[in-house]
């Protein structure tokens, strides 16, 4: 500690509330990026209460066939005026299927009423285009006769490169299309290589012919029961640009999912996140019940903890965090029974641990001083994570909490200050082994008395002050503090010098007293001096 002073700290702002959002139900059209082949595609998120659902869109046999029949073989009569009436794109040379990309209204593609923009070729007069290039399957179509005969597959991942028109469900127009596609567009509606000049008769559907449809199908739904949302790529600090990614507690993933908007993608996280926090508050719930009332969970959930060491300082990987009782929790994976709660990776005691909020993306340069010039070191951690908290521990262990979204910063720095208060207040007192000129000594930090110290084998007390007493402090970084009190009755400053094994563990665990103190006094204080509160306010 630096030893500082620091005056006028008890003044008063106005008292900011932050509301938690209610569950969300909506839709939007969405593209999920592959990031293997480098592909987004064409898909509709339906979000509910519990789950979140990616559909695609798919050609379904509503009448007169089997529904699992994916492939539809129809034939069209080519018309003097109008060709076939469809357009395609696509091809080998560019690593997709020869793709149906418009159909024109009252001519032959369209008559059938089985075929649709996304259909990809598979076959025409019998022969496999599956890997011809675009050039081969426009040659074969304009020279396959009068009557052709193609056999189609609906493209249900058709890359967004194909700009495929995506619209309701159904057969789409020439107008219907989507800004022009890097891909050639060519046209089977001309007259092409018709025999004859008498027109033929338009092709349409028989009787008993299968009837097919284009519809949002649901093809993954990811549970939001305590699932996690990363808009980061694989652990590192590459942000995706408005896009997301939803992972649920059993592994299943949504996959990245591409908003059209940045405003879209900041409207969908804040849905989601909602709706997670909504489970996770039931789960909480039902977790309390099985507890007493000193063990009861105050806030749980995901955040992004950052990796020590020199070349990992920008990886995060997944952890589960939870407030519970007299500790803070650290998982691995997110405790669903009561034995999870036993398999921790740390457990930290709250009175023992501060939270520090990272200030380099915020307006005001303040954080709560509650330390109240206990000197507590100014950790400067450079983030490029804007949403980013510290825990710091006993024993000078740390850890750096990256989450998604500024509200989950605000609930996570409230519900650190709401569980610490509720423990220093059940523990009332806390007592350290420390010495002095080889003096074995006891100090204790309680809740209505302040700070008292005295001798651990005769139990009397060398001294007592309380905690308006405490005028400042410094330490050697190491074992040693010196606190200075103002004498009540002189008004002079007497300097009172320890030793503790983990000096870090008691300044810590005095932060929390003080701030439960002052807290209890002033609640509105407490809330005048959140970071993330004041800093969602001034945005």
């Amino acid at each position: 500690g630096s030893g500082k002073s620091e005056q006028g700290l008890f003044h008063t702002h106005h008292f900011i509330h932050i509301t938690s959002l209610c569950p969300q139900t909506k839709t939007a059209l969405a593209l999920l990026y592959d990031d293997e082949l480098e592909n987004a595609y064409d898909v509709r998120l339906k979000l509910t209460k519990e789950v979140l659902t990616i559909q695609k869109q798919d050609v379904i046999c509503v009448d007169g066939a089997h529904p699992s029949a994916n492939h539809r073989t129809v034939t069209l009569h080519r018309q003097p005026v109008g060709g076939l009436g469809l357009s395609i794109k696509g091809g080998a040379e560019h690593g997709v299927p020869v793709v149906i990309s418009k159909i024109f209204k009252d001519q032959a593609a369209d008559h059938t009423g089985m075929l649709f923009i996304g259909d990809a070729v598979l076959q025409v007069n019998g022969i496999n285009v599956e890997s011809a290039t675009h050039e081969e399957v426009v040659h074969l179509l304009r020279n396959a006769g009068d009557e052709v005969t193609i056999t189609v597959e609906y493209l249900r991942e058709a890359p967004s490169f194909l700009k495929l028109p995506l619209g309701s469900p159904g057969l789409s127009s020439d107008h219907s299309s989507r800004a022009s596609s890097p891909l050639f567009d060519s046209g089977l509606h001309l007259n092409g290589h018709c025999s004859h000049t008498a027109p033929s008769s338009p092709s349409s559907p028989i009787a008993d012919e299968p009837k097919y449809e284009k519809r949002w199908l649901d093809t993954l739904s990811v549970p939001l029961s305590m699932a996690r949302i990363s808009r980061y790529k694989g652990g590192i600090e590459k942000l995706r640009t408005s896009a997301f990614e939803v992972l649920a507690l059993d592994g299943a993933s949504s996959g990245v999912l591409q908003l059209y908007t940045a405003q879209d993608c900041a409207d969908w996280l804040r849905a989601v996140s909602a709706n997670i926090s909504d489970l996770t508050l039931q789960q909480m719930k039902m977790a309390n019940k099985c507890c007493s009332p000193c063990d009861q969970v105050v806030h749980m959930g995901w955040v992004n903890e950052r990796l020590q060491g020199a070349n990992t300082s920008h990886l995060f990987r997944p952890k589960f965090l939870a407030l519970k009782g007299s500790s803070v929790y650290i998982f691995s994976t997110a405790p669903v029974s009561t034995l999870d709660w036993g398999r921790a990776e740390c457990v930290y005691n709250l009175c023992e641990v501060l939270l520090k909020v990272h200030k380099f993306w915020l307006t005001d340069d303040y954080w709560l001083q509650a330390n109240l010039y206990l000197g507590l070191q100014d950790f400067d951690f450079e983030d490029h994570r804007p949403y980013c908290f510290s825990v710091m521990a006993g024993h000078r262990k740390s850890h750096v909490f990256g989450v998604e979204l500024a509200s989950e910063l605000a609930v996570w720095e409230k519900s650190f200050q709401r569980a610490t208060f509720m423990e220093v207040q059940r523990t009332g007192s806390k007592t350290y082994m420390c010495s002095w000129q080889g003096e074995v000594l006891c100090f204790t930090v309680d809740f209505a008395l302040g700070f008292t110290c005295f001798d651990g084998k005769t139990k009397n007390v060398l001294w007592r002050f309380k905690f308006s007493q405490l005028k400042g402090s410094s330490d050697d970084g190491n074992t040693r503090v010196k606190l200075l009190f103002q004498n009540p009755d002189t008004k002079q400053i007497e300097m009172k010098e320890l030793e503790f094994q983990d000096l870090t563990a008691v300044l810590h665990c005095i932060h929390s007293f003080i701030a439960a103190k002052v807290a209890s006094l002033d609640p509105v204080f407490m809330d005048s001096q959140s970071m993330t509160r004041r800093y969602m306010c001034s945005s």
